[in-house]
């Protein structure tokens, strides 16, 4: 075998190793916790056992199926109006799907559009964006989302849209200092010399490059929404009854705690914990994996 052959073995058995090596960082577990949260949000309707509204007072308070008393009817017991919280848990897992994307989708597109409005713009339009997202900054998240959904009224449409009010302001403050410094590159002084309008510069030029910032702090802030969404339906403001949302049964089931029925806010606690600790571990993984300063470690 020629040096040659050899070398080239040599590298390609050490570019597998780097690949390896590489995958062994890549968040498996809570993707696939996610993705699995995805997928029973989608088909809650095939999944569900019961209905997750109506149950039966003669079923009230039954325990998981491994507890003295449970059964394989109810796997994971049915609550004070005897309603089964599987088909619950799985249909409150579309609630927070819905509410926690749709929210960091509509937070996001509010606050990199103004972000880049913002940095590149200058003059009085900065000053005029970054005083009213200052002023934004300094209210309390959960409780100016208190007053808002007490003030519109408990809906899932309505946490949506208050949610993206109250978060816009991370998105707007993180890409304007990207924009900050990708306006004064090359690249967008070649775009300006060559008589592009700014609108287009913006669009073209300056989006994909903050695109990166924007993802991330999305999936950084999934787990915060989901959060926020749980406590404003645990305080009566979020989700109305009789839908099912995790927040709502933890509210439902505090007083029951006491008594011995765990069920009732273990389950939907952990669903939770699993969600959110998810969420967070795939936004440090994208952070690392896509912030240039952290790529070159």
């Amino acid at each position: 075998m020629s040096t040659t052959t050899i070398t080239e073995v040599a590298a390609i058995r050490d570019t597998g190793r780097f690949r390896l090596l590489r995958s062994r960082d890549f968040p498996l577990v809570p993707v696939l916790i996610i993705l699995t949260i995805a997928l029973v949000a989608v088909f809650a309707d095939f999944l569900a056992p019961h209905n997750p509204e109506v149950g039966k007072l003669a079923a009230r308070f039954k325990p998981p199926f491994w507890m003295a008393g449970g059964s394989m009817t109810y796997p994971l017991g049915t609550d004070q109006l005897g309603r089964d919280m599987l088909s619950r848990l799985i249909f409150g897992a579309r609630v927070s799907m819905v509410v926690g994307f749709t929210a960091v989708i509509f937070a996001g597109v509010v606050g990199t559009t103004l972000g880049i409005i913002s940095g590149y713009m200058g003059g009085w339009v900065d000053q005029a964006i970054m005083r009213l997202t200052d002023a934004w900054l300094a209210l309390p998240a959960l409780t100016f989302a208190i007053f808002l959904a007490a003030i519109v009224g408990p809906s899932e449409m309505n946490i949506v849209i208050i949610l993206a009010l109250v978060y816009w302001t991370r998105y707007a403050r993180i890409v304007r200092g990207e924009v900050l410094s990708l306006k004064e590159r090359e690249f967008v002084r070649l775009a300006v010399v060559a008589g592009c309008s700014k609108w287009t510069i913006m669009r073209k030029h300056i989006l994909p490059n903050v695109m990166n910032s924007a993802v991330v702090l999305a999936s950084l802030m999934l787990g915060v929404v989901i959060v926020a969404e749980a406590s404003l339906s645990f305080l009566g403001v979020g989700v109305p009854p009789p839908k099912p949302a995790w927040g709502l049964m933890l509210s439902d089931g505090k007083q029951g705690l006491m008594v011995g029925y765990w069920w009732l806010t273990v389950m939907p606690g952990l669903c939770i914990m699993l969600m959110v600790l998810s969420a967070n571990l795939l936004g440090d993984w994208l952070r690392v994996k896509l912030d240039p300063q952290l790529r070159q470690l």
